[in-house]
């Protein structure tokens, strides 16, 4: 018998997105600290994937039960996490390297790669409205990372952008999984298959700690985990197109933490690009919200 899907609850699931981006910017500002008590970021990683486990574990004891763990595609779940793994490297890296505000808001990057990749790796059309939006949201990155005029570390702004790429890599991979898939699974084997990767390579980067690195470490996995269950069960209660737009809130923390932490705000220049990146952001999810609801019919390119 399957599942009846539960109704559609508007409000508490934007609630529900809305506390998943202060849980994962919280978690970036902690990964920012961490490097700067000489945490390797491989460790941090570890601690990161390895504490989801047993709270996705305990989440669906509490509700749905095991059941909802199950997979009969390993080897769907073996390439998320590879590309996820790579994605997640790269974006704790940019949060190292830059500031957090430039690294949140190239971040936001990632539906105008996905654009990209639905054409190269789908071949879907592609129209107006959404190259329209590619260009907007590449004018904001230019004018964030002025590139040439040394602003921003190259280093970083590769990373963040490499960063975003993966993240479309993988919302395309999640998109063909939640067909077969329950969400919660998808985090679960997620953090299944990277934590023993990640693992391997702690008698390398590991140091000795103090209570307070420890204590850090697992607040980090603590409230990362808590982030992608809190995302999670944003998704049960509401569309993606309707509780995207809470995303970009990121900002605001990651501005509050920049300065509370680091003394540091965002430059003119990311105050300058980062509305068009948003944008750009909001006319893809919006024309892909407008597009599902077409395709049934007419399947028009936008």
């Amino acid at each position: 018998m399957s599942e009846t899907p539960p109704p559609a609850r508007p409000f508490l699931a934007l609630g529900l997105r809305l506390a998943s981006v202060a849980m994962l910017g919280t978690m970036a500002a902690l990964i920012k600290l961490a490097s700067e008590r000489d945490i390797h970021l491989l460790e941090t990683i570890f601690w990161r994937q390895g504490l989801t486990r047993p709270m996705a574990i305990a989440w669906v004891m509490a509700t749905s039960g095991l059941s909802t763990l199950a997979t009969r595609r390993p080897w769907a779940h073996a390439t998320r996490g590879a590309a996820g793994a790579t994605g997640m490297v790269l974006n704790f890296l940019s949060i190292i390297l830059l500031p957090l505000a430039e690294a949140t808001t190239l971040g936001f990057t990632a539906p105008i790669f996905a654009v990209f990749l639905s054409v190269m790796l789908l071949g879907e059309k592609v129209g107006p409205y959404r190259w329209m939006a590619v260009a907007l949201g590449f004018a904001g990155v230019v004018i964030i990372a002025q590139p040439g005029d040394g602003h921003l570390p190259l280093m970083g702004a590769m990373a963040a952008m490499g960063g975003a790429m993966m993240v479309a890599v993988i919302s395309i991979q999640i998109r063909d999984m939640n067909r077969t898939e329950k969400p919660l699974a998808i985090v679960f084997w997620f953090a299944a298959f990277t934590t023993p990767i990640a693992g391997l390579f702690l008698p390398f980067v590991m140091t000795s700690h103090s209570a307070a690195d420890w204590a850090l470490l697992m607040v980090i996995g603590v409230v990362g985990g808590l982030g992608q269950l809190l995302l999670t069960a944003a998704l049960r209660f509401g569309a993606v197109a309707s509780v995207v737009v809470m995303d970009y809130s990121a900002l605001f923390w990651a501005t509050l933490y920049g300065w509370m932490f680091w003394d540091m705000l965002p430059t003119a220049a990311t105050w300058l690009g980062a509305p068009l990146i948003i944008a750009a952001g909001l006319i893809i999810a919006w024309r892909e919200h407008r597009l599902s609801l077409s395709r049934p019919v007419q399947g028009t390119a936008g």
